[in-house]
C-alpha cells in the first residue's frame, strides 16, 4: 500500500480523488494548495502525488519545480480541465509521470496510479541492480572454508531475516562491510535501499546533517533541503560504519531513532517517521568502551542485539590461499597480465605473515605483485619487492618476520630507515597490541586520536 498525496483547490474534487485512491488500495493524503502539500512531505513520505493543474497561487507545474529544488525524488501526476496537446507538453517536459484530465473516472485514475508506482519501483530496481553490479566489479565477495568464517557466515543467515540491529566487531580490513551487505542481501529488506555512512570519514561538523537531512537555510551553504541517510534508507538497511567515532551527543539523537523511528532534519521541527534496520560496525571493543564512558552504554545494548565477530585474517590462515589466488586472477584480469598461480614458496611466505591489515592489506599486496611481476608464476620476490616489510634476501620460513620468537621481547623490525614506512609499522603494532583499540594506540604512540585517524584514513595507510 502507497501513500498518495492528493492536491486540488476544490474540496469536492479532493474528496473525490481521495475516495478514488482509497478504493485503489493505498493511503490517501490531502493537501488544499502547494504550500499545504510540502507541509505534507515535511511530516510524511510520500510515493506518489496526484496534483491539479490551475491553483490559485501555485499551479501544479510550480510544485513539479518546487520538488526539484527541495529535494524531493517523487513522481507526480497532473490533473487539469483543459485537455490539449500543450498542456500534455508541458507537464511532462517539467517532469510529470503522467497527464490525466477532469473529470476523473475511478478505472482511468486507478491505471494511471499503477503505471506511476510501477515505473518508480522500477526505477529503484534498476539503481540498486546498478549498484549491485558495481560492487560484484568491486570483488565485493565473502571467500573462505575455516571454521572462523564459516561461525560468522552462519550468524549472518541467521540474524539476516529478523528486524534485530547487528553489530559487527572486528579489526579494520576484515571485510565488515561486506558482511553487512550479506546480511541485507539475506532479508526481506533486499529490493530496498542500502545505504552507507562511515562515521569516522565524514567530518564532525557534517556528520549531524548526514545522517539526518537538513532544511534549506539550516546553515550557511544550505542552499536546498537535503535528505539524510535515514530518510534514504527508509524500509531498508543503513550501515553506520565505524560507529564508535561518533559525537556523544549524535549518539543521542541515533538512540533517539532507534527507539522510537522518528527524528528531525538539522534545521526542522517537524517528526519524520522511519523504517530502518541499522547494521552498525566497529574495530574496537565497543563493549569496553561503553564500561568506561567512552560510548553510550544505553546506545551499546540498542546496537548489538546481535552482535558477530568477524575473524582476523590470522585466525583463519587456512583462507589464505584461497583469497590469494582470486585476487591474483582478478587482477590479473583487470591489468590484463598473463598470471597462472603463486609459487608454493611465495604462497606459503604469505600464509605465515601477521596481517595487521588483514584481507584489504592481503589484497593489496597481491594486486601490487601482479602488476610489478614479469612472469606468469608469482614467486616469493614479486610479493618481498613491494611488502615493506619484507626481507627478500631471506628465506621466507626462518625469516625474522616469520619467527617473531627469534627476536627480543618487544622488538619491533623495520626494514629501512624511510620515515614514512616506520611511522605505518609502528601505527600497525600499536594496534596489533591493543587489540584495534585506537584510543589506546594512539596513547602508546604519543600522539592524538584525531591524529591516529587521519593517518589511518591516509590513501597509503
Amino acid at each position: 500500500m502507497a501513500t498518495i498525496l492528493y492536491v486540488d483547490d476544490e474540496p469536492a474534487v479532493g474528496q473525490l480523488l481521495g475516495h478514488m485512491i482509497e478504493r485503489a488500495g493505498h493511503h490517501a493524503v490531502g493537501a488544499s494548495s502547494v504550500h499545504e502539500a510540502l507541509k505534507v512531505l515535511a511530516r510524511e513520505r510520500v510515493d506518489l502525488i496526484v496534483s491539479d493543474h490551475q491553483m490559485p497561487g501555485l499551479t501544479g507545474l510550480d510544485l513539479l519545480e518546487l520538488l526539484k529544488t527541495e529535494g524531493y525524488d517523487i513522481p507526480l501526476i497532473i490533473l487539469t480541465g483543459y485537455a490539449s496537446i500543450e498542456h500534455a507538453v508541458s507537464a511532462i517536459k517539467a517532469g510529470a509521470v503522467d497527464y490525466i484530465t477532469k473529470p476523473v473516472d475511478g478505472p482511468h485514475l486507478e491505471i494511471a496510479l499503477e503505471q506511476a508506482l510501477k515505473f518508480e519501483s522500477l526505477k529503484r530496481e534498476n539503481a540498486a541492480l546498478r549498484d549491485e553490479v558495481m560492487q560484484l566489479r568491486q570483488n565485493q565477495q565473502i571467500l573462505g572454508d575455516s571454521p572462523a568464517i564459516q561461525k560468522a557466515l552462519n550468524e549472518v543467515a541467521m540474524a539476516a531475516p529478523t528486524r534485530a540491529s547487528v553489530l559487527l566487531l572486528g579489526e579494520s580490513g576484515t571485510g565488515k562491510e561486506l558482511f553487512a551487505r550479506a546480511i541485507h542481501e539475506q532479508s526481506e529488506r533486499r529490493s530496498q535501499p542500502f545505504i552507507k555512512i562511515n562515521c569516522a570519514a565524514i567530518p564532525e561538523g557534517l556528520i549531524e546533517s548526514a545522517l539526518f537531512g537538513h532544511e534549506k537555510g539550516a546553515f550557511t551553504g544550505a542552499i536546498k533541503r537535503v535528505e539524510g541517510a535515514f530518510e534514504r534508507a527508509n524500509r531498508g538497511t543503513l550501515l553506520l560504519d565505524e560507529i564508535s567515532e561518533m559525537r556523544l551527543d549524535l549518539q543521542a539523537k541515533l538512540l533517539r531513532v532507534l527507539q522510537e523511528g522518528e527524528f528531525e532534519r538539522v534545521g526542522g521541527e517537524t517528526p519524520i517517521k522511519v523504517d530502518v534496520r541499522i547494521i552498525a560496525t566497529s574495530n574496537r571493543a565497543l563493549a569496553e568502551d561503553a564500561a568506561e564512558g567512552r560510548f553510550r552504554q544505553d546506545l551499546y545494548f540498542r546496537l548489538s542485539v546481535i552482535p558477530i565477530h568477524i575473524p582476523p585474517l590470522r585466525e583463519r590462515r587456512s583462507d589464505i590461499p584461497l583469497l590469494a589466488m582470486r585476487f591474483a586472477m582478478r587482477a590479473a584480469q583487470e591489468y590484463k597480465k598473463d598470471i597462472q598461480g603463486i609459487a608454493p614458496d611465495a604462497m606459503e611466505w604469505l600464509r605465515a605473515q601477521a596481517w595487521p591489515g588483514n584481507v584489504r592489506e592481503l589484497q593489496h599486496l597481491v594486486e601490487r605483485a601482479v602488476v610489478l611481476s614479469r612472469d606468469p608464476v608469482l614467486t616469493f620476490p614479486a610479493f618481498a619487492g613491494t611488502d615493506r616489510r619484507a626481507t627478500p634476501v631471506a628465506v621466507p620460513a626462518t625469516s625474522a618476520a616469520a619467527n617473531p620468537a627469534t627476536l627480543p621481547d618487544g622488538a619491533i623490525v623495520l626494514d629501512s630507515l624511510d620515515i614514512a614506512s616506520a611511522e605505518q609499522r609502528l601505527i600497525e603494532v600499536a594496534l596489533a597490541r591493543t587489540n584495534g583499540n585506537r584510543t589506546k594506540a594512539a596513547e602508546l604512540l604519543g600522539i592524538s586520536i584525531r591524529t591516529l585517524r587521519t593517518r589511518l584514513n591516509a590513501p597509503d595507510a
